[in-house]
């Protein structure tokens, strides 16, 4: 017996009321027999009366899961202050979710359970757990500073099973961040979620930026603060500010932006962005850094046409895709915005289907970037039998 369709039903509201935001949202992409719902919402809203409604209206046991953002990719486009989701209903869909509390009393063990637990969901289910036929789906609290640990744990299990995933937001203020599972919105925790697809998919991820041959070699850090103390034996802003050509003192937020610093694993580029220079000379990264690792200073090459690019490759592979989960590093939404790119971005997301979320941090298999789109895309059409 053949398939049932995929069927994608997707969303959004503007509505700063949370209870207008839920109905709205809930009309938009209820699903009796959805696999799964996802939304993502501002951290402006009233986190308890939207949490309440949407359990209300999609039920409190719904496979809805979601989380708070600094900035929305919608239907309409980028967004900023608004509720955007989607359903997955059809072609064989099926999806295991399992909830990680406790994220800062965080130990490897809960990570490899997770995994696991959904794994064994699955073959319970008669589904062979691969990388053809699976990929799975992170979202965590984006303060919790657990996300390398968490991503590796869970990782390590999967075999060749791809992951990737964004860190919650709360806009720019950087103080609480959300996750809902199960009727309520919840702090520490992430949700991981396999996703077992008999329509093509592939998992991917995009930068913006090029690596110099200007070398940092990490001489002192502190991981757990993911703060580093020294480069090339040097103080850690002293040193980046001679490398980047500047004084310590002109180092500023947008001089972070534009000169991220790469790492590359298995030939592959990896973003690791700096947040602030501190007062003792240290820098605060959005990753953890551990003493020995090689970095590189990098610097950006054209934002749109690099997304163009990431897109046309995702088509030649799976035509124009069904649906896109995303998730888009805060940084990039900023740069946007000081770029004035922001639409044009936007149009390029509403293009490819695409929804998602502005993050604090991104996952992509074992590793945990910044200022990296990460992302699956879902083609339309089951595979043949």
């Amino acid at each position: 017996m053949p398939l049932p369709p995929l069927t994608i039903r997707k969303g959004a509201s503007t509505s700063r009321d949370p209870e207008v935001a839920a109905r709205e949202l809930h009309a938009a992409i209820a699903s009796d027999d959805a696999a799964v719902s996802v939304f993502y919402c501002s951290s402006d809203y009233d986190v308890v009366a939207l949490g309440a409604a949407l359990a209300e209206l999609f039920g409190p046991d719904a496979p809805l899961i979601g989380c708070t953002t600094a900035g929305e990719i919608t239907p309409l486009g980028y967004l900023d202050g608004a509720i955007t989701g989607v359903s997955i209903s059809g072609a064989g869909m099926v999806v295991e979710t399992a909830l990680v509390d406790d994220l800062k009393n965080f130990e490897f063990e809960r990570g490899d359970a997770v995994a696991i637990t959904t794994m064994d969901a699955m073959t319970k289910r008669g589904i062979s757990v691969t990388g053809s036929q699976c990929f799975g789906f992170l979202l965590a609290d984006g303060l919790s500073m657990q996300e390398e640990a968490l991503v590796s744990a869970i990782y390590r299990n999967l075999g060749d099973v791809q992951l990737f995933g964004g860190s919650a937001g709360d806009g720019v203020k950087f103080g609480v961040t959300h996750i809902y599972y199960r009727g309520a919105f919840r702090t520490d925790c992430a949700i991981f979620s396999l996703f077992s697809s008999p329509v093509p998919f592939m998992v991917f991820k995009t930068e913006h930026f090029v690596a110099s041959d200007k070398k940092l070699v990490i001489t002192g850090a502190d991981p757990a603060r993911r703060i580093v103390t020294e480069i090339n034996g040097e103080p850690a802003g002293h040193e980046y500010a001679r490398l980047v050509g500047l004084e310590v003192d002109k180092l500023t937020p947008m001089i972070f932006a534009a000169y991220p610093v790469v790492v590359r694993v298995a030939g592959r580029t990896f973003v690791r962005s700096i947040q602030k220079v501190n007062e003792d000379g240290s820098l605060t990264f959005f990753c953890a850094i551990d003493e020995g690792i090689v970095l590189t200073v990098a610097h950006g090459v054209d934002f749109v046409r690099n997304l163009e690019l990431a897109f046309q490759n995702v088509r030649d592979q799976l035509g124009t895709p069904a649906l896109v989960l995303g998730c888009d590093c805060i940084l990039r939404f900023l740069e946007t915005g000081q770029r004035g790119i922001r639409d044009r971005v936007g149009e390029i997301f509403q293009a490819n289907n695409v929804i998602g979320f502005s993050t604090y941090g991104e996952q992509f298999n074992a590793m945990h970037v910044n200022q990296t789109f990460t992302g699956v895309a879902i083609g339309a059409t089951p595979r043949a039998a």
